[in-house]
């Protein structure tokens, strides 16, 4: 009987979602909780394991941990890609390396309660509420406002679409944004310093990449209007955290909302833990239950194919 880890179910609800009935005579399934940080001691966790399932990028699988698998057999990402499994460590090792289909609206939905949550103060003014006062703040409008996007890819249109409808003024910018692509949507191109200096509200729908790190930067925030938001709903390591920490706390910019960090979960001691002006949720963009029936769905139909020896939805493959 194969064994298998599935990792980072932080709610424990992966048999949930899907009907694993067809290989529970044929796996044993163990769920992992909580987050393992510790390389040698993720080691540990998983030697028994032949099968490996990873919820998008929680836990990295780098080559010096595949290499210490010795009964790893299969890998499943929710997803069809995995920025930080090393897929070439798993080809070389024979491993088969498996994806699943997705969603993007999740996202696109969560990008807007941060947005909402920030422009009117939901978060301060409801513990405001529950500790037994009345009304603080004085929100922000967003119709008439402009929102700046960087990236305009399928979920930044989506982000656009919604942005309309609420009467915003749209402007976009990436490094390979066209003209062509912004009439598409109904977005003015601008350039990146024109986007951070102009934008009410400012999100993020970037890949993650070498030469994407860093895009947000101190240089970028201290641009922006000091009534402005800093949306980054995409991936944490495309802000640098230290600078948007450092603008926060000094009120250079009016607030900004984050599901995503360079290190998840967020360190107890992270500043931006403390900050009042700043709305975090713990990369929420694509937990939602119709994703998560796509995601379990094919994480069984993934496992059930190569029990049967034709494995399904290879990455790269």
């Amino acid at each position: 009987m194969k064994r298998v880890a599935i990792l980072n179910d932080y709610q424990g609800v992966a048999r949930d979602y899907a009907d694993w009935s067809g290989i529970d005579g044929q796996v044993q399934i163990h769920q992992f909780r909580e987050h393992i940080a510790d390389e040698a001691a993720l080691i540990e966790a998983l030697r028994p394991f032949n099968v490996i399932v990873a919820m998008r990028e929680r836990t990295a699988l780098p080559r010096p941990v595949i290499e210490q698998l010795p009964n790893l057999e299969l890998v499943v990402t929710t997803g069809p890609y995995n920025a930080v499994i090393d897929g070439e460590a798993l080809r070389q090792r024979g491993v088969v390396y498996c994806g699943t289909g997705g969603a993007l609206h999740n996202t696109a939905e969560l990008t807007w309660a941060l947005i909402l949550a920030c422009a009117r103060q939901v978060p301060r003014e409801d513990h405001n509420i529950k500790s037994g006062g009345w009304m603080l703040t004085v929100g922000a409008d967003l119709h008439g406002s402009t929102l700046g996007l960087c990236g305009l890819g399928r979920l930044g249109g989506l982000v656009a679409n919604v942005g309309q409808a609420f009467g915003m003024n749209i402007i976009a910018w990436s490094p390979n944004l066209t003209a062509e692509r912004c009439a598409e949507i109904g977005a003015t191109l601008v350039s990146k310093d024109e986007l951070f200096a102009n934008a009410d509200f400012v999100t993020i729908h970037l890949v993650l990449s070498d030469r994407s790190r860093g895009t947000v930067g101190e240089r970028e925030l201290r641009m922006m209007k000091p009534s402005a938001y800093l949306i980054n709903s995409s991936r944490g390591p495309l802000v640098d955290e230290d600078a948007l920490a450092r603008v926060l706390a000094e009120r250079v910019i009016r607030g900004a909302g984050l599901d995503t960090f360079g290190v998840e979960p967020l360190p107890a001691d992270h500043p931006f833990r403390t900050l009042d002006n700043l709305v975090t949720t713990p990369h929420l963009g694509y937990v939602t239950e119709g994703c998560y029936r796509i995601f379990f769905h094919d994480i069984v139909e993934d496992i059930s194919a190569w029990l049967d020896g034709n494995p399904i939805r290879v990455v790269g493959g």
